[in-house]
């Protein structure tokens, strides 16, 4: 059992709950401990794509987790809360007077590209070796450096006030919670995020998503488990045979193939994933092995 599993995370359920409940229900149909984690986590607020790695495959979740992602975010102008988003107690409420779609696509366009974003008070990044949630549960709030983000596209699909509905493509590490504050502060009426859909995550999008249950009741994931050559269409992946395939297991560097690119997976002649190498020296060196 070695692949990702493509689940629409439920409303209300912590991106951890999922993860457990498909462990023990991959244990029940293996007999034997799976390991089992996620490539990107959402809020309980959030449903929509949650990528879950089995097996050796999590050591493939950086490589996942650091792609494009796409959201549908709902955007309440006029009133900002603690938490950036409807979890949180209100912190003001302040007029839409001039708030209007032409506005706020005006405003959408400052976001788009390479631009510095404040992360959430609420936000499991690490300060002074506590999490920022932490922190922010005790009472405190602190200075937090910005962050360079990647926002590729930022289009307003719906806007019944106090409503606007976004559709975003971003890099890795953007906060849709920050986004939704920033834009509301720009236009002076202050803003928190309503409500948040992931649509994609690299290769893996909303429509191709099992539900939870669905997964959790089947006799076999035959036909839910994405290989890793699936997972990520824009690596080389090249077979060796049976003496590099070992050489590698062991953690040896092999002869470097005739693939130039400077990263890469191997697998063995029965298209079994091995590990991940990067090409130096004229040398396949193994930074990751996968047994």
């Amino acid at each position: 059992m070695l692949g990702f599993l493509n689940i629409d995370k439920p409303l209300g359920m912590t991106s951890h709950a999922v993860v457990a409940r498909v462990r023990r229900r991959a244990r029940q149909l293996t007999g034997h401990e799976i390991k089992v984690g996620h490539a990107g986590t959402l809020d309980p607020l959030a449903s929509g794509v949650l990528v879950v790695c089995l097996g050796a495959a999590v050591r493939l979740s950086d490589e996942v987790m650091h792609t494009t992602k796409r959201y549908r975010a709902v955007v309440h102008f006029g009133v900002t809360t603690e938490t950036d988003d409807a979890e949180g107690d209100i912190i003001a409420a302040r007029s839409l007077s001039g708030v209007d779609d032409s506005a706020i696509e005006h405003v959408l366009a400052d976001f788009i590209g390479d631009i510095d974003q404040t992360p959430p008070m609420y936000s499991a990044i690490k300060q002074g070796g506590r999490k920022l949630y932490d922190l922010a549960r005790a009472g405190k709030t602190v200075e937090r450096a910005a962050r360079r983000v990647r926002i590729d596209s930022l289009t307003l699909l719906d806007w019944i006030p106090p409503l606007a509905t976004l559709d975003v493509v971003c890099g890795s590490g953007t906060y849709i919670r920050s986004l939704a504050r920033d834009l509301g502060e720009r236009l002076g009426c202050g803003a928190h995020l309503a409500a948040l859909t992931r649509t994609a995550s690299g290769a893996f999008c909303l429509d191709g998503a099992a539900q939870l249950d669905d997964l959790l009741a089947a006799e076999s994931w035959d036909g839910y488990i994405i290989t890793p050559r699936e997972a990520l269409p824009h690596w080389t992946f090249c077979q060796v045979d049976a003496a590099k395939a070992s050489d590698l297991r062991h953690g040896r560097a092999v002869p470097q193939g005739r693939q130039d690119a400077e990263k890469l997976l191997i697998e063995d002649e029965s298209g079994a994933l091995i590990a991940l190498v990067r090409a130096q020296d004229g040398w396949w060196r193994p930074e990751k092995v996968f047994g």
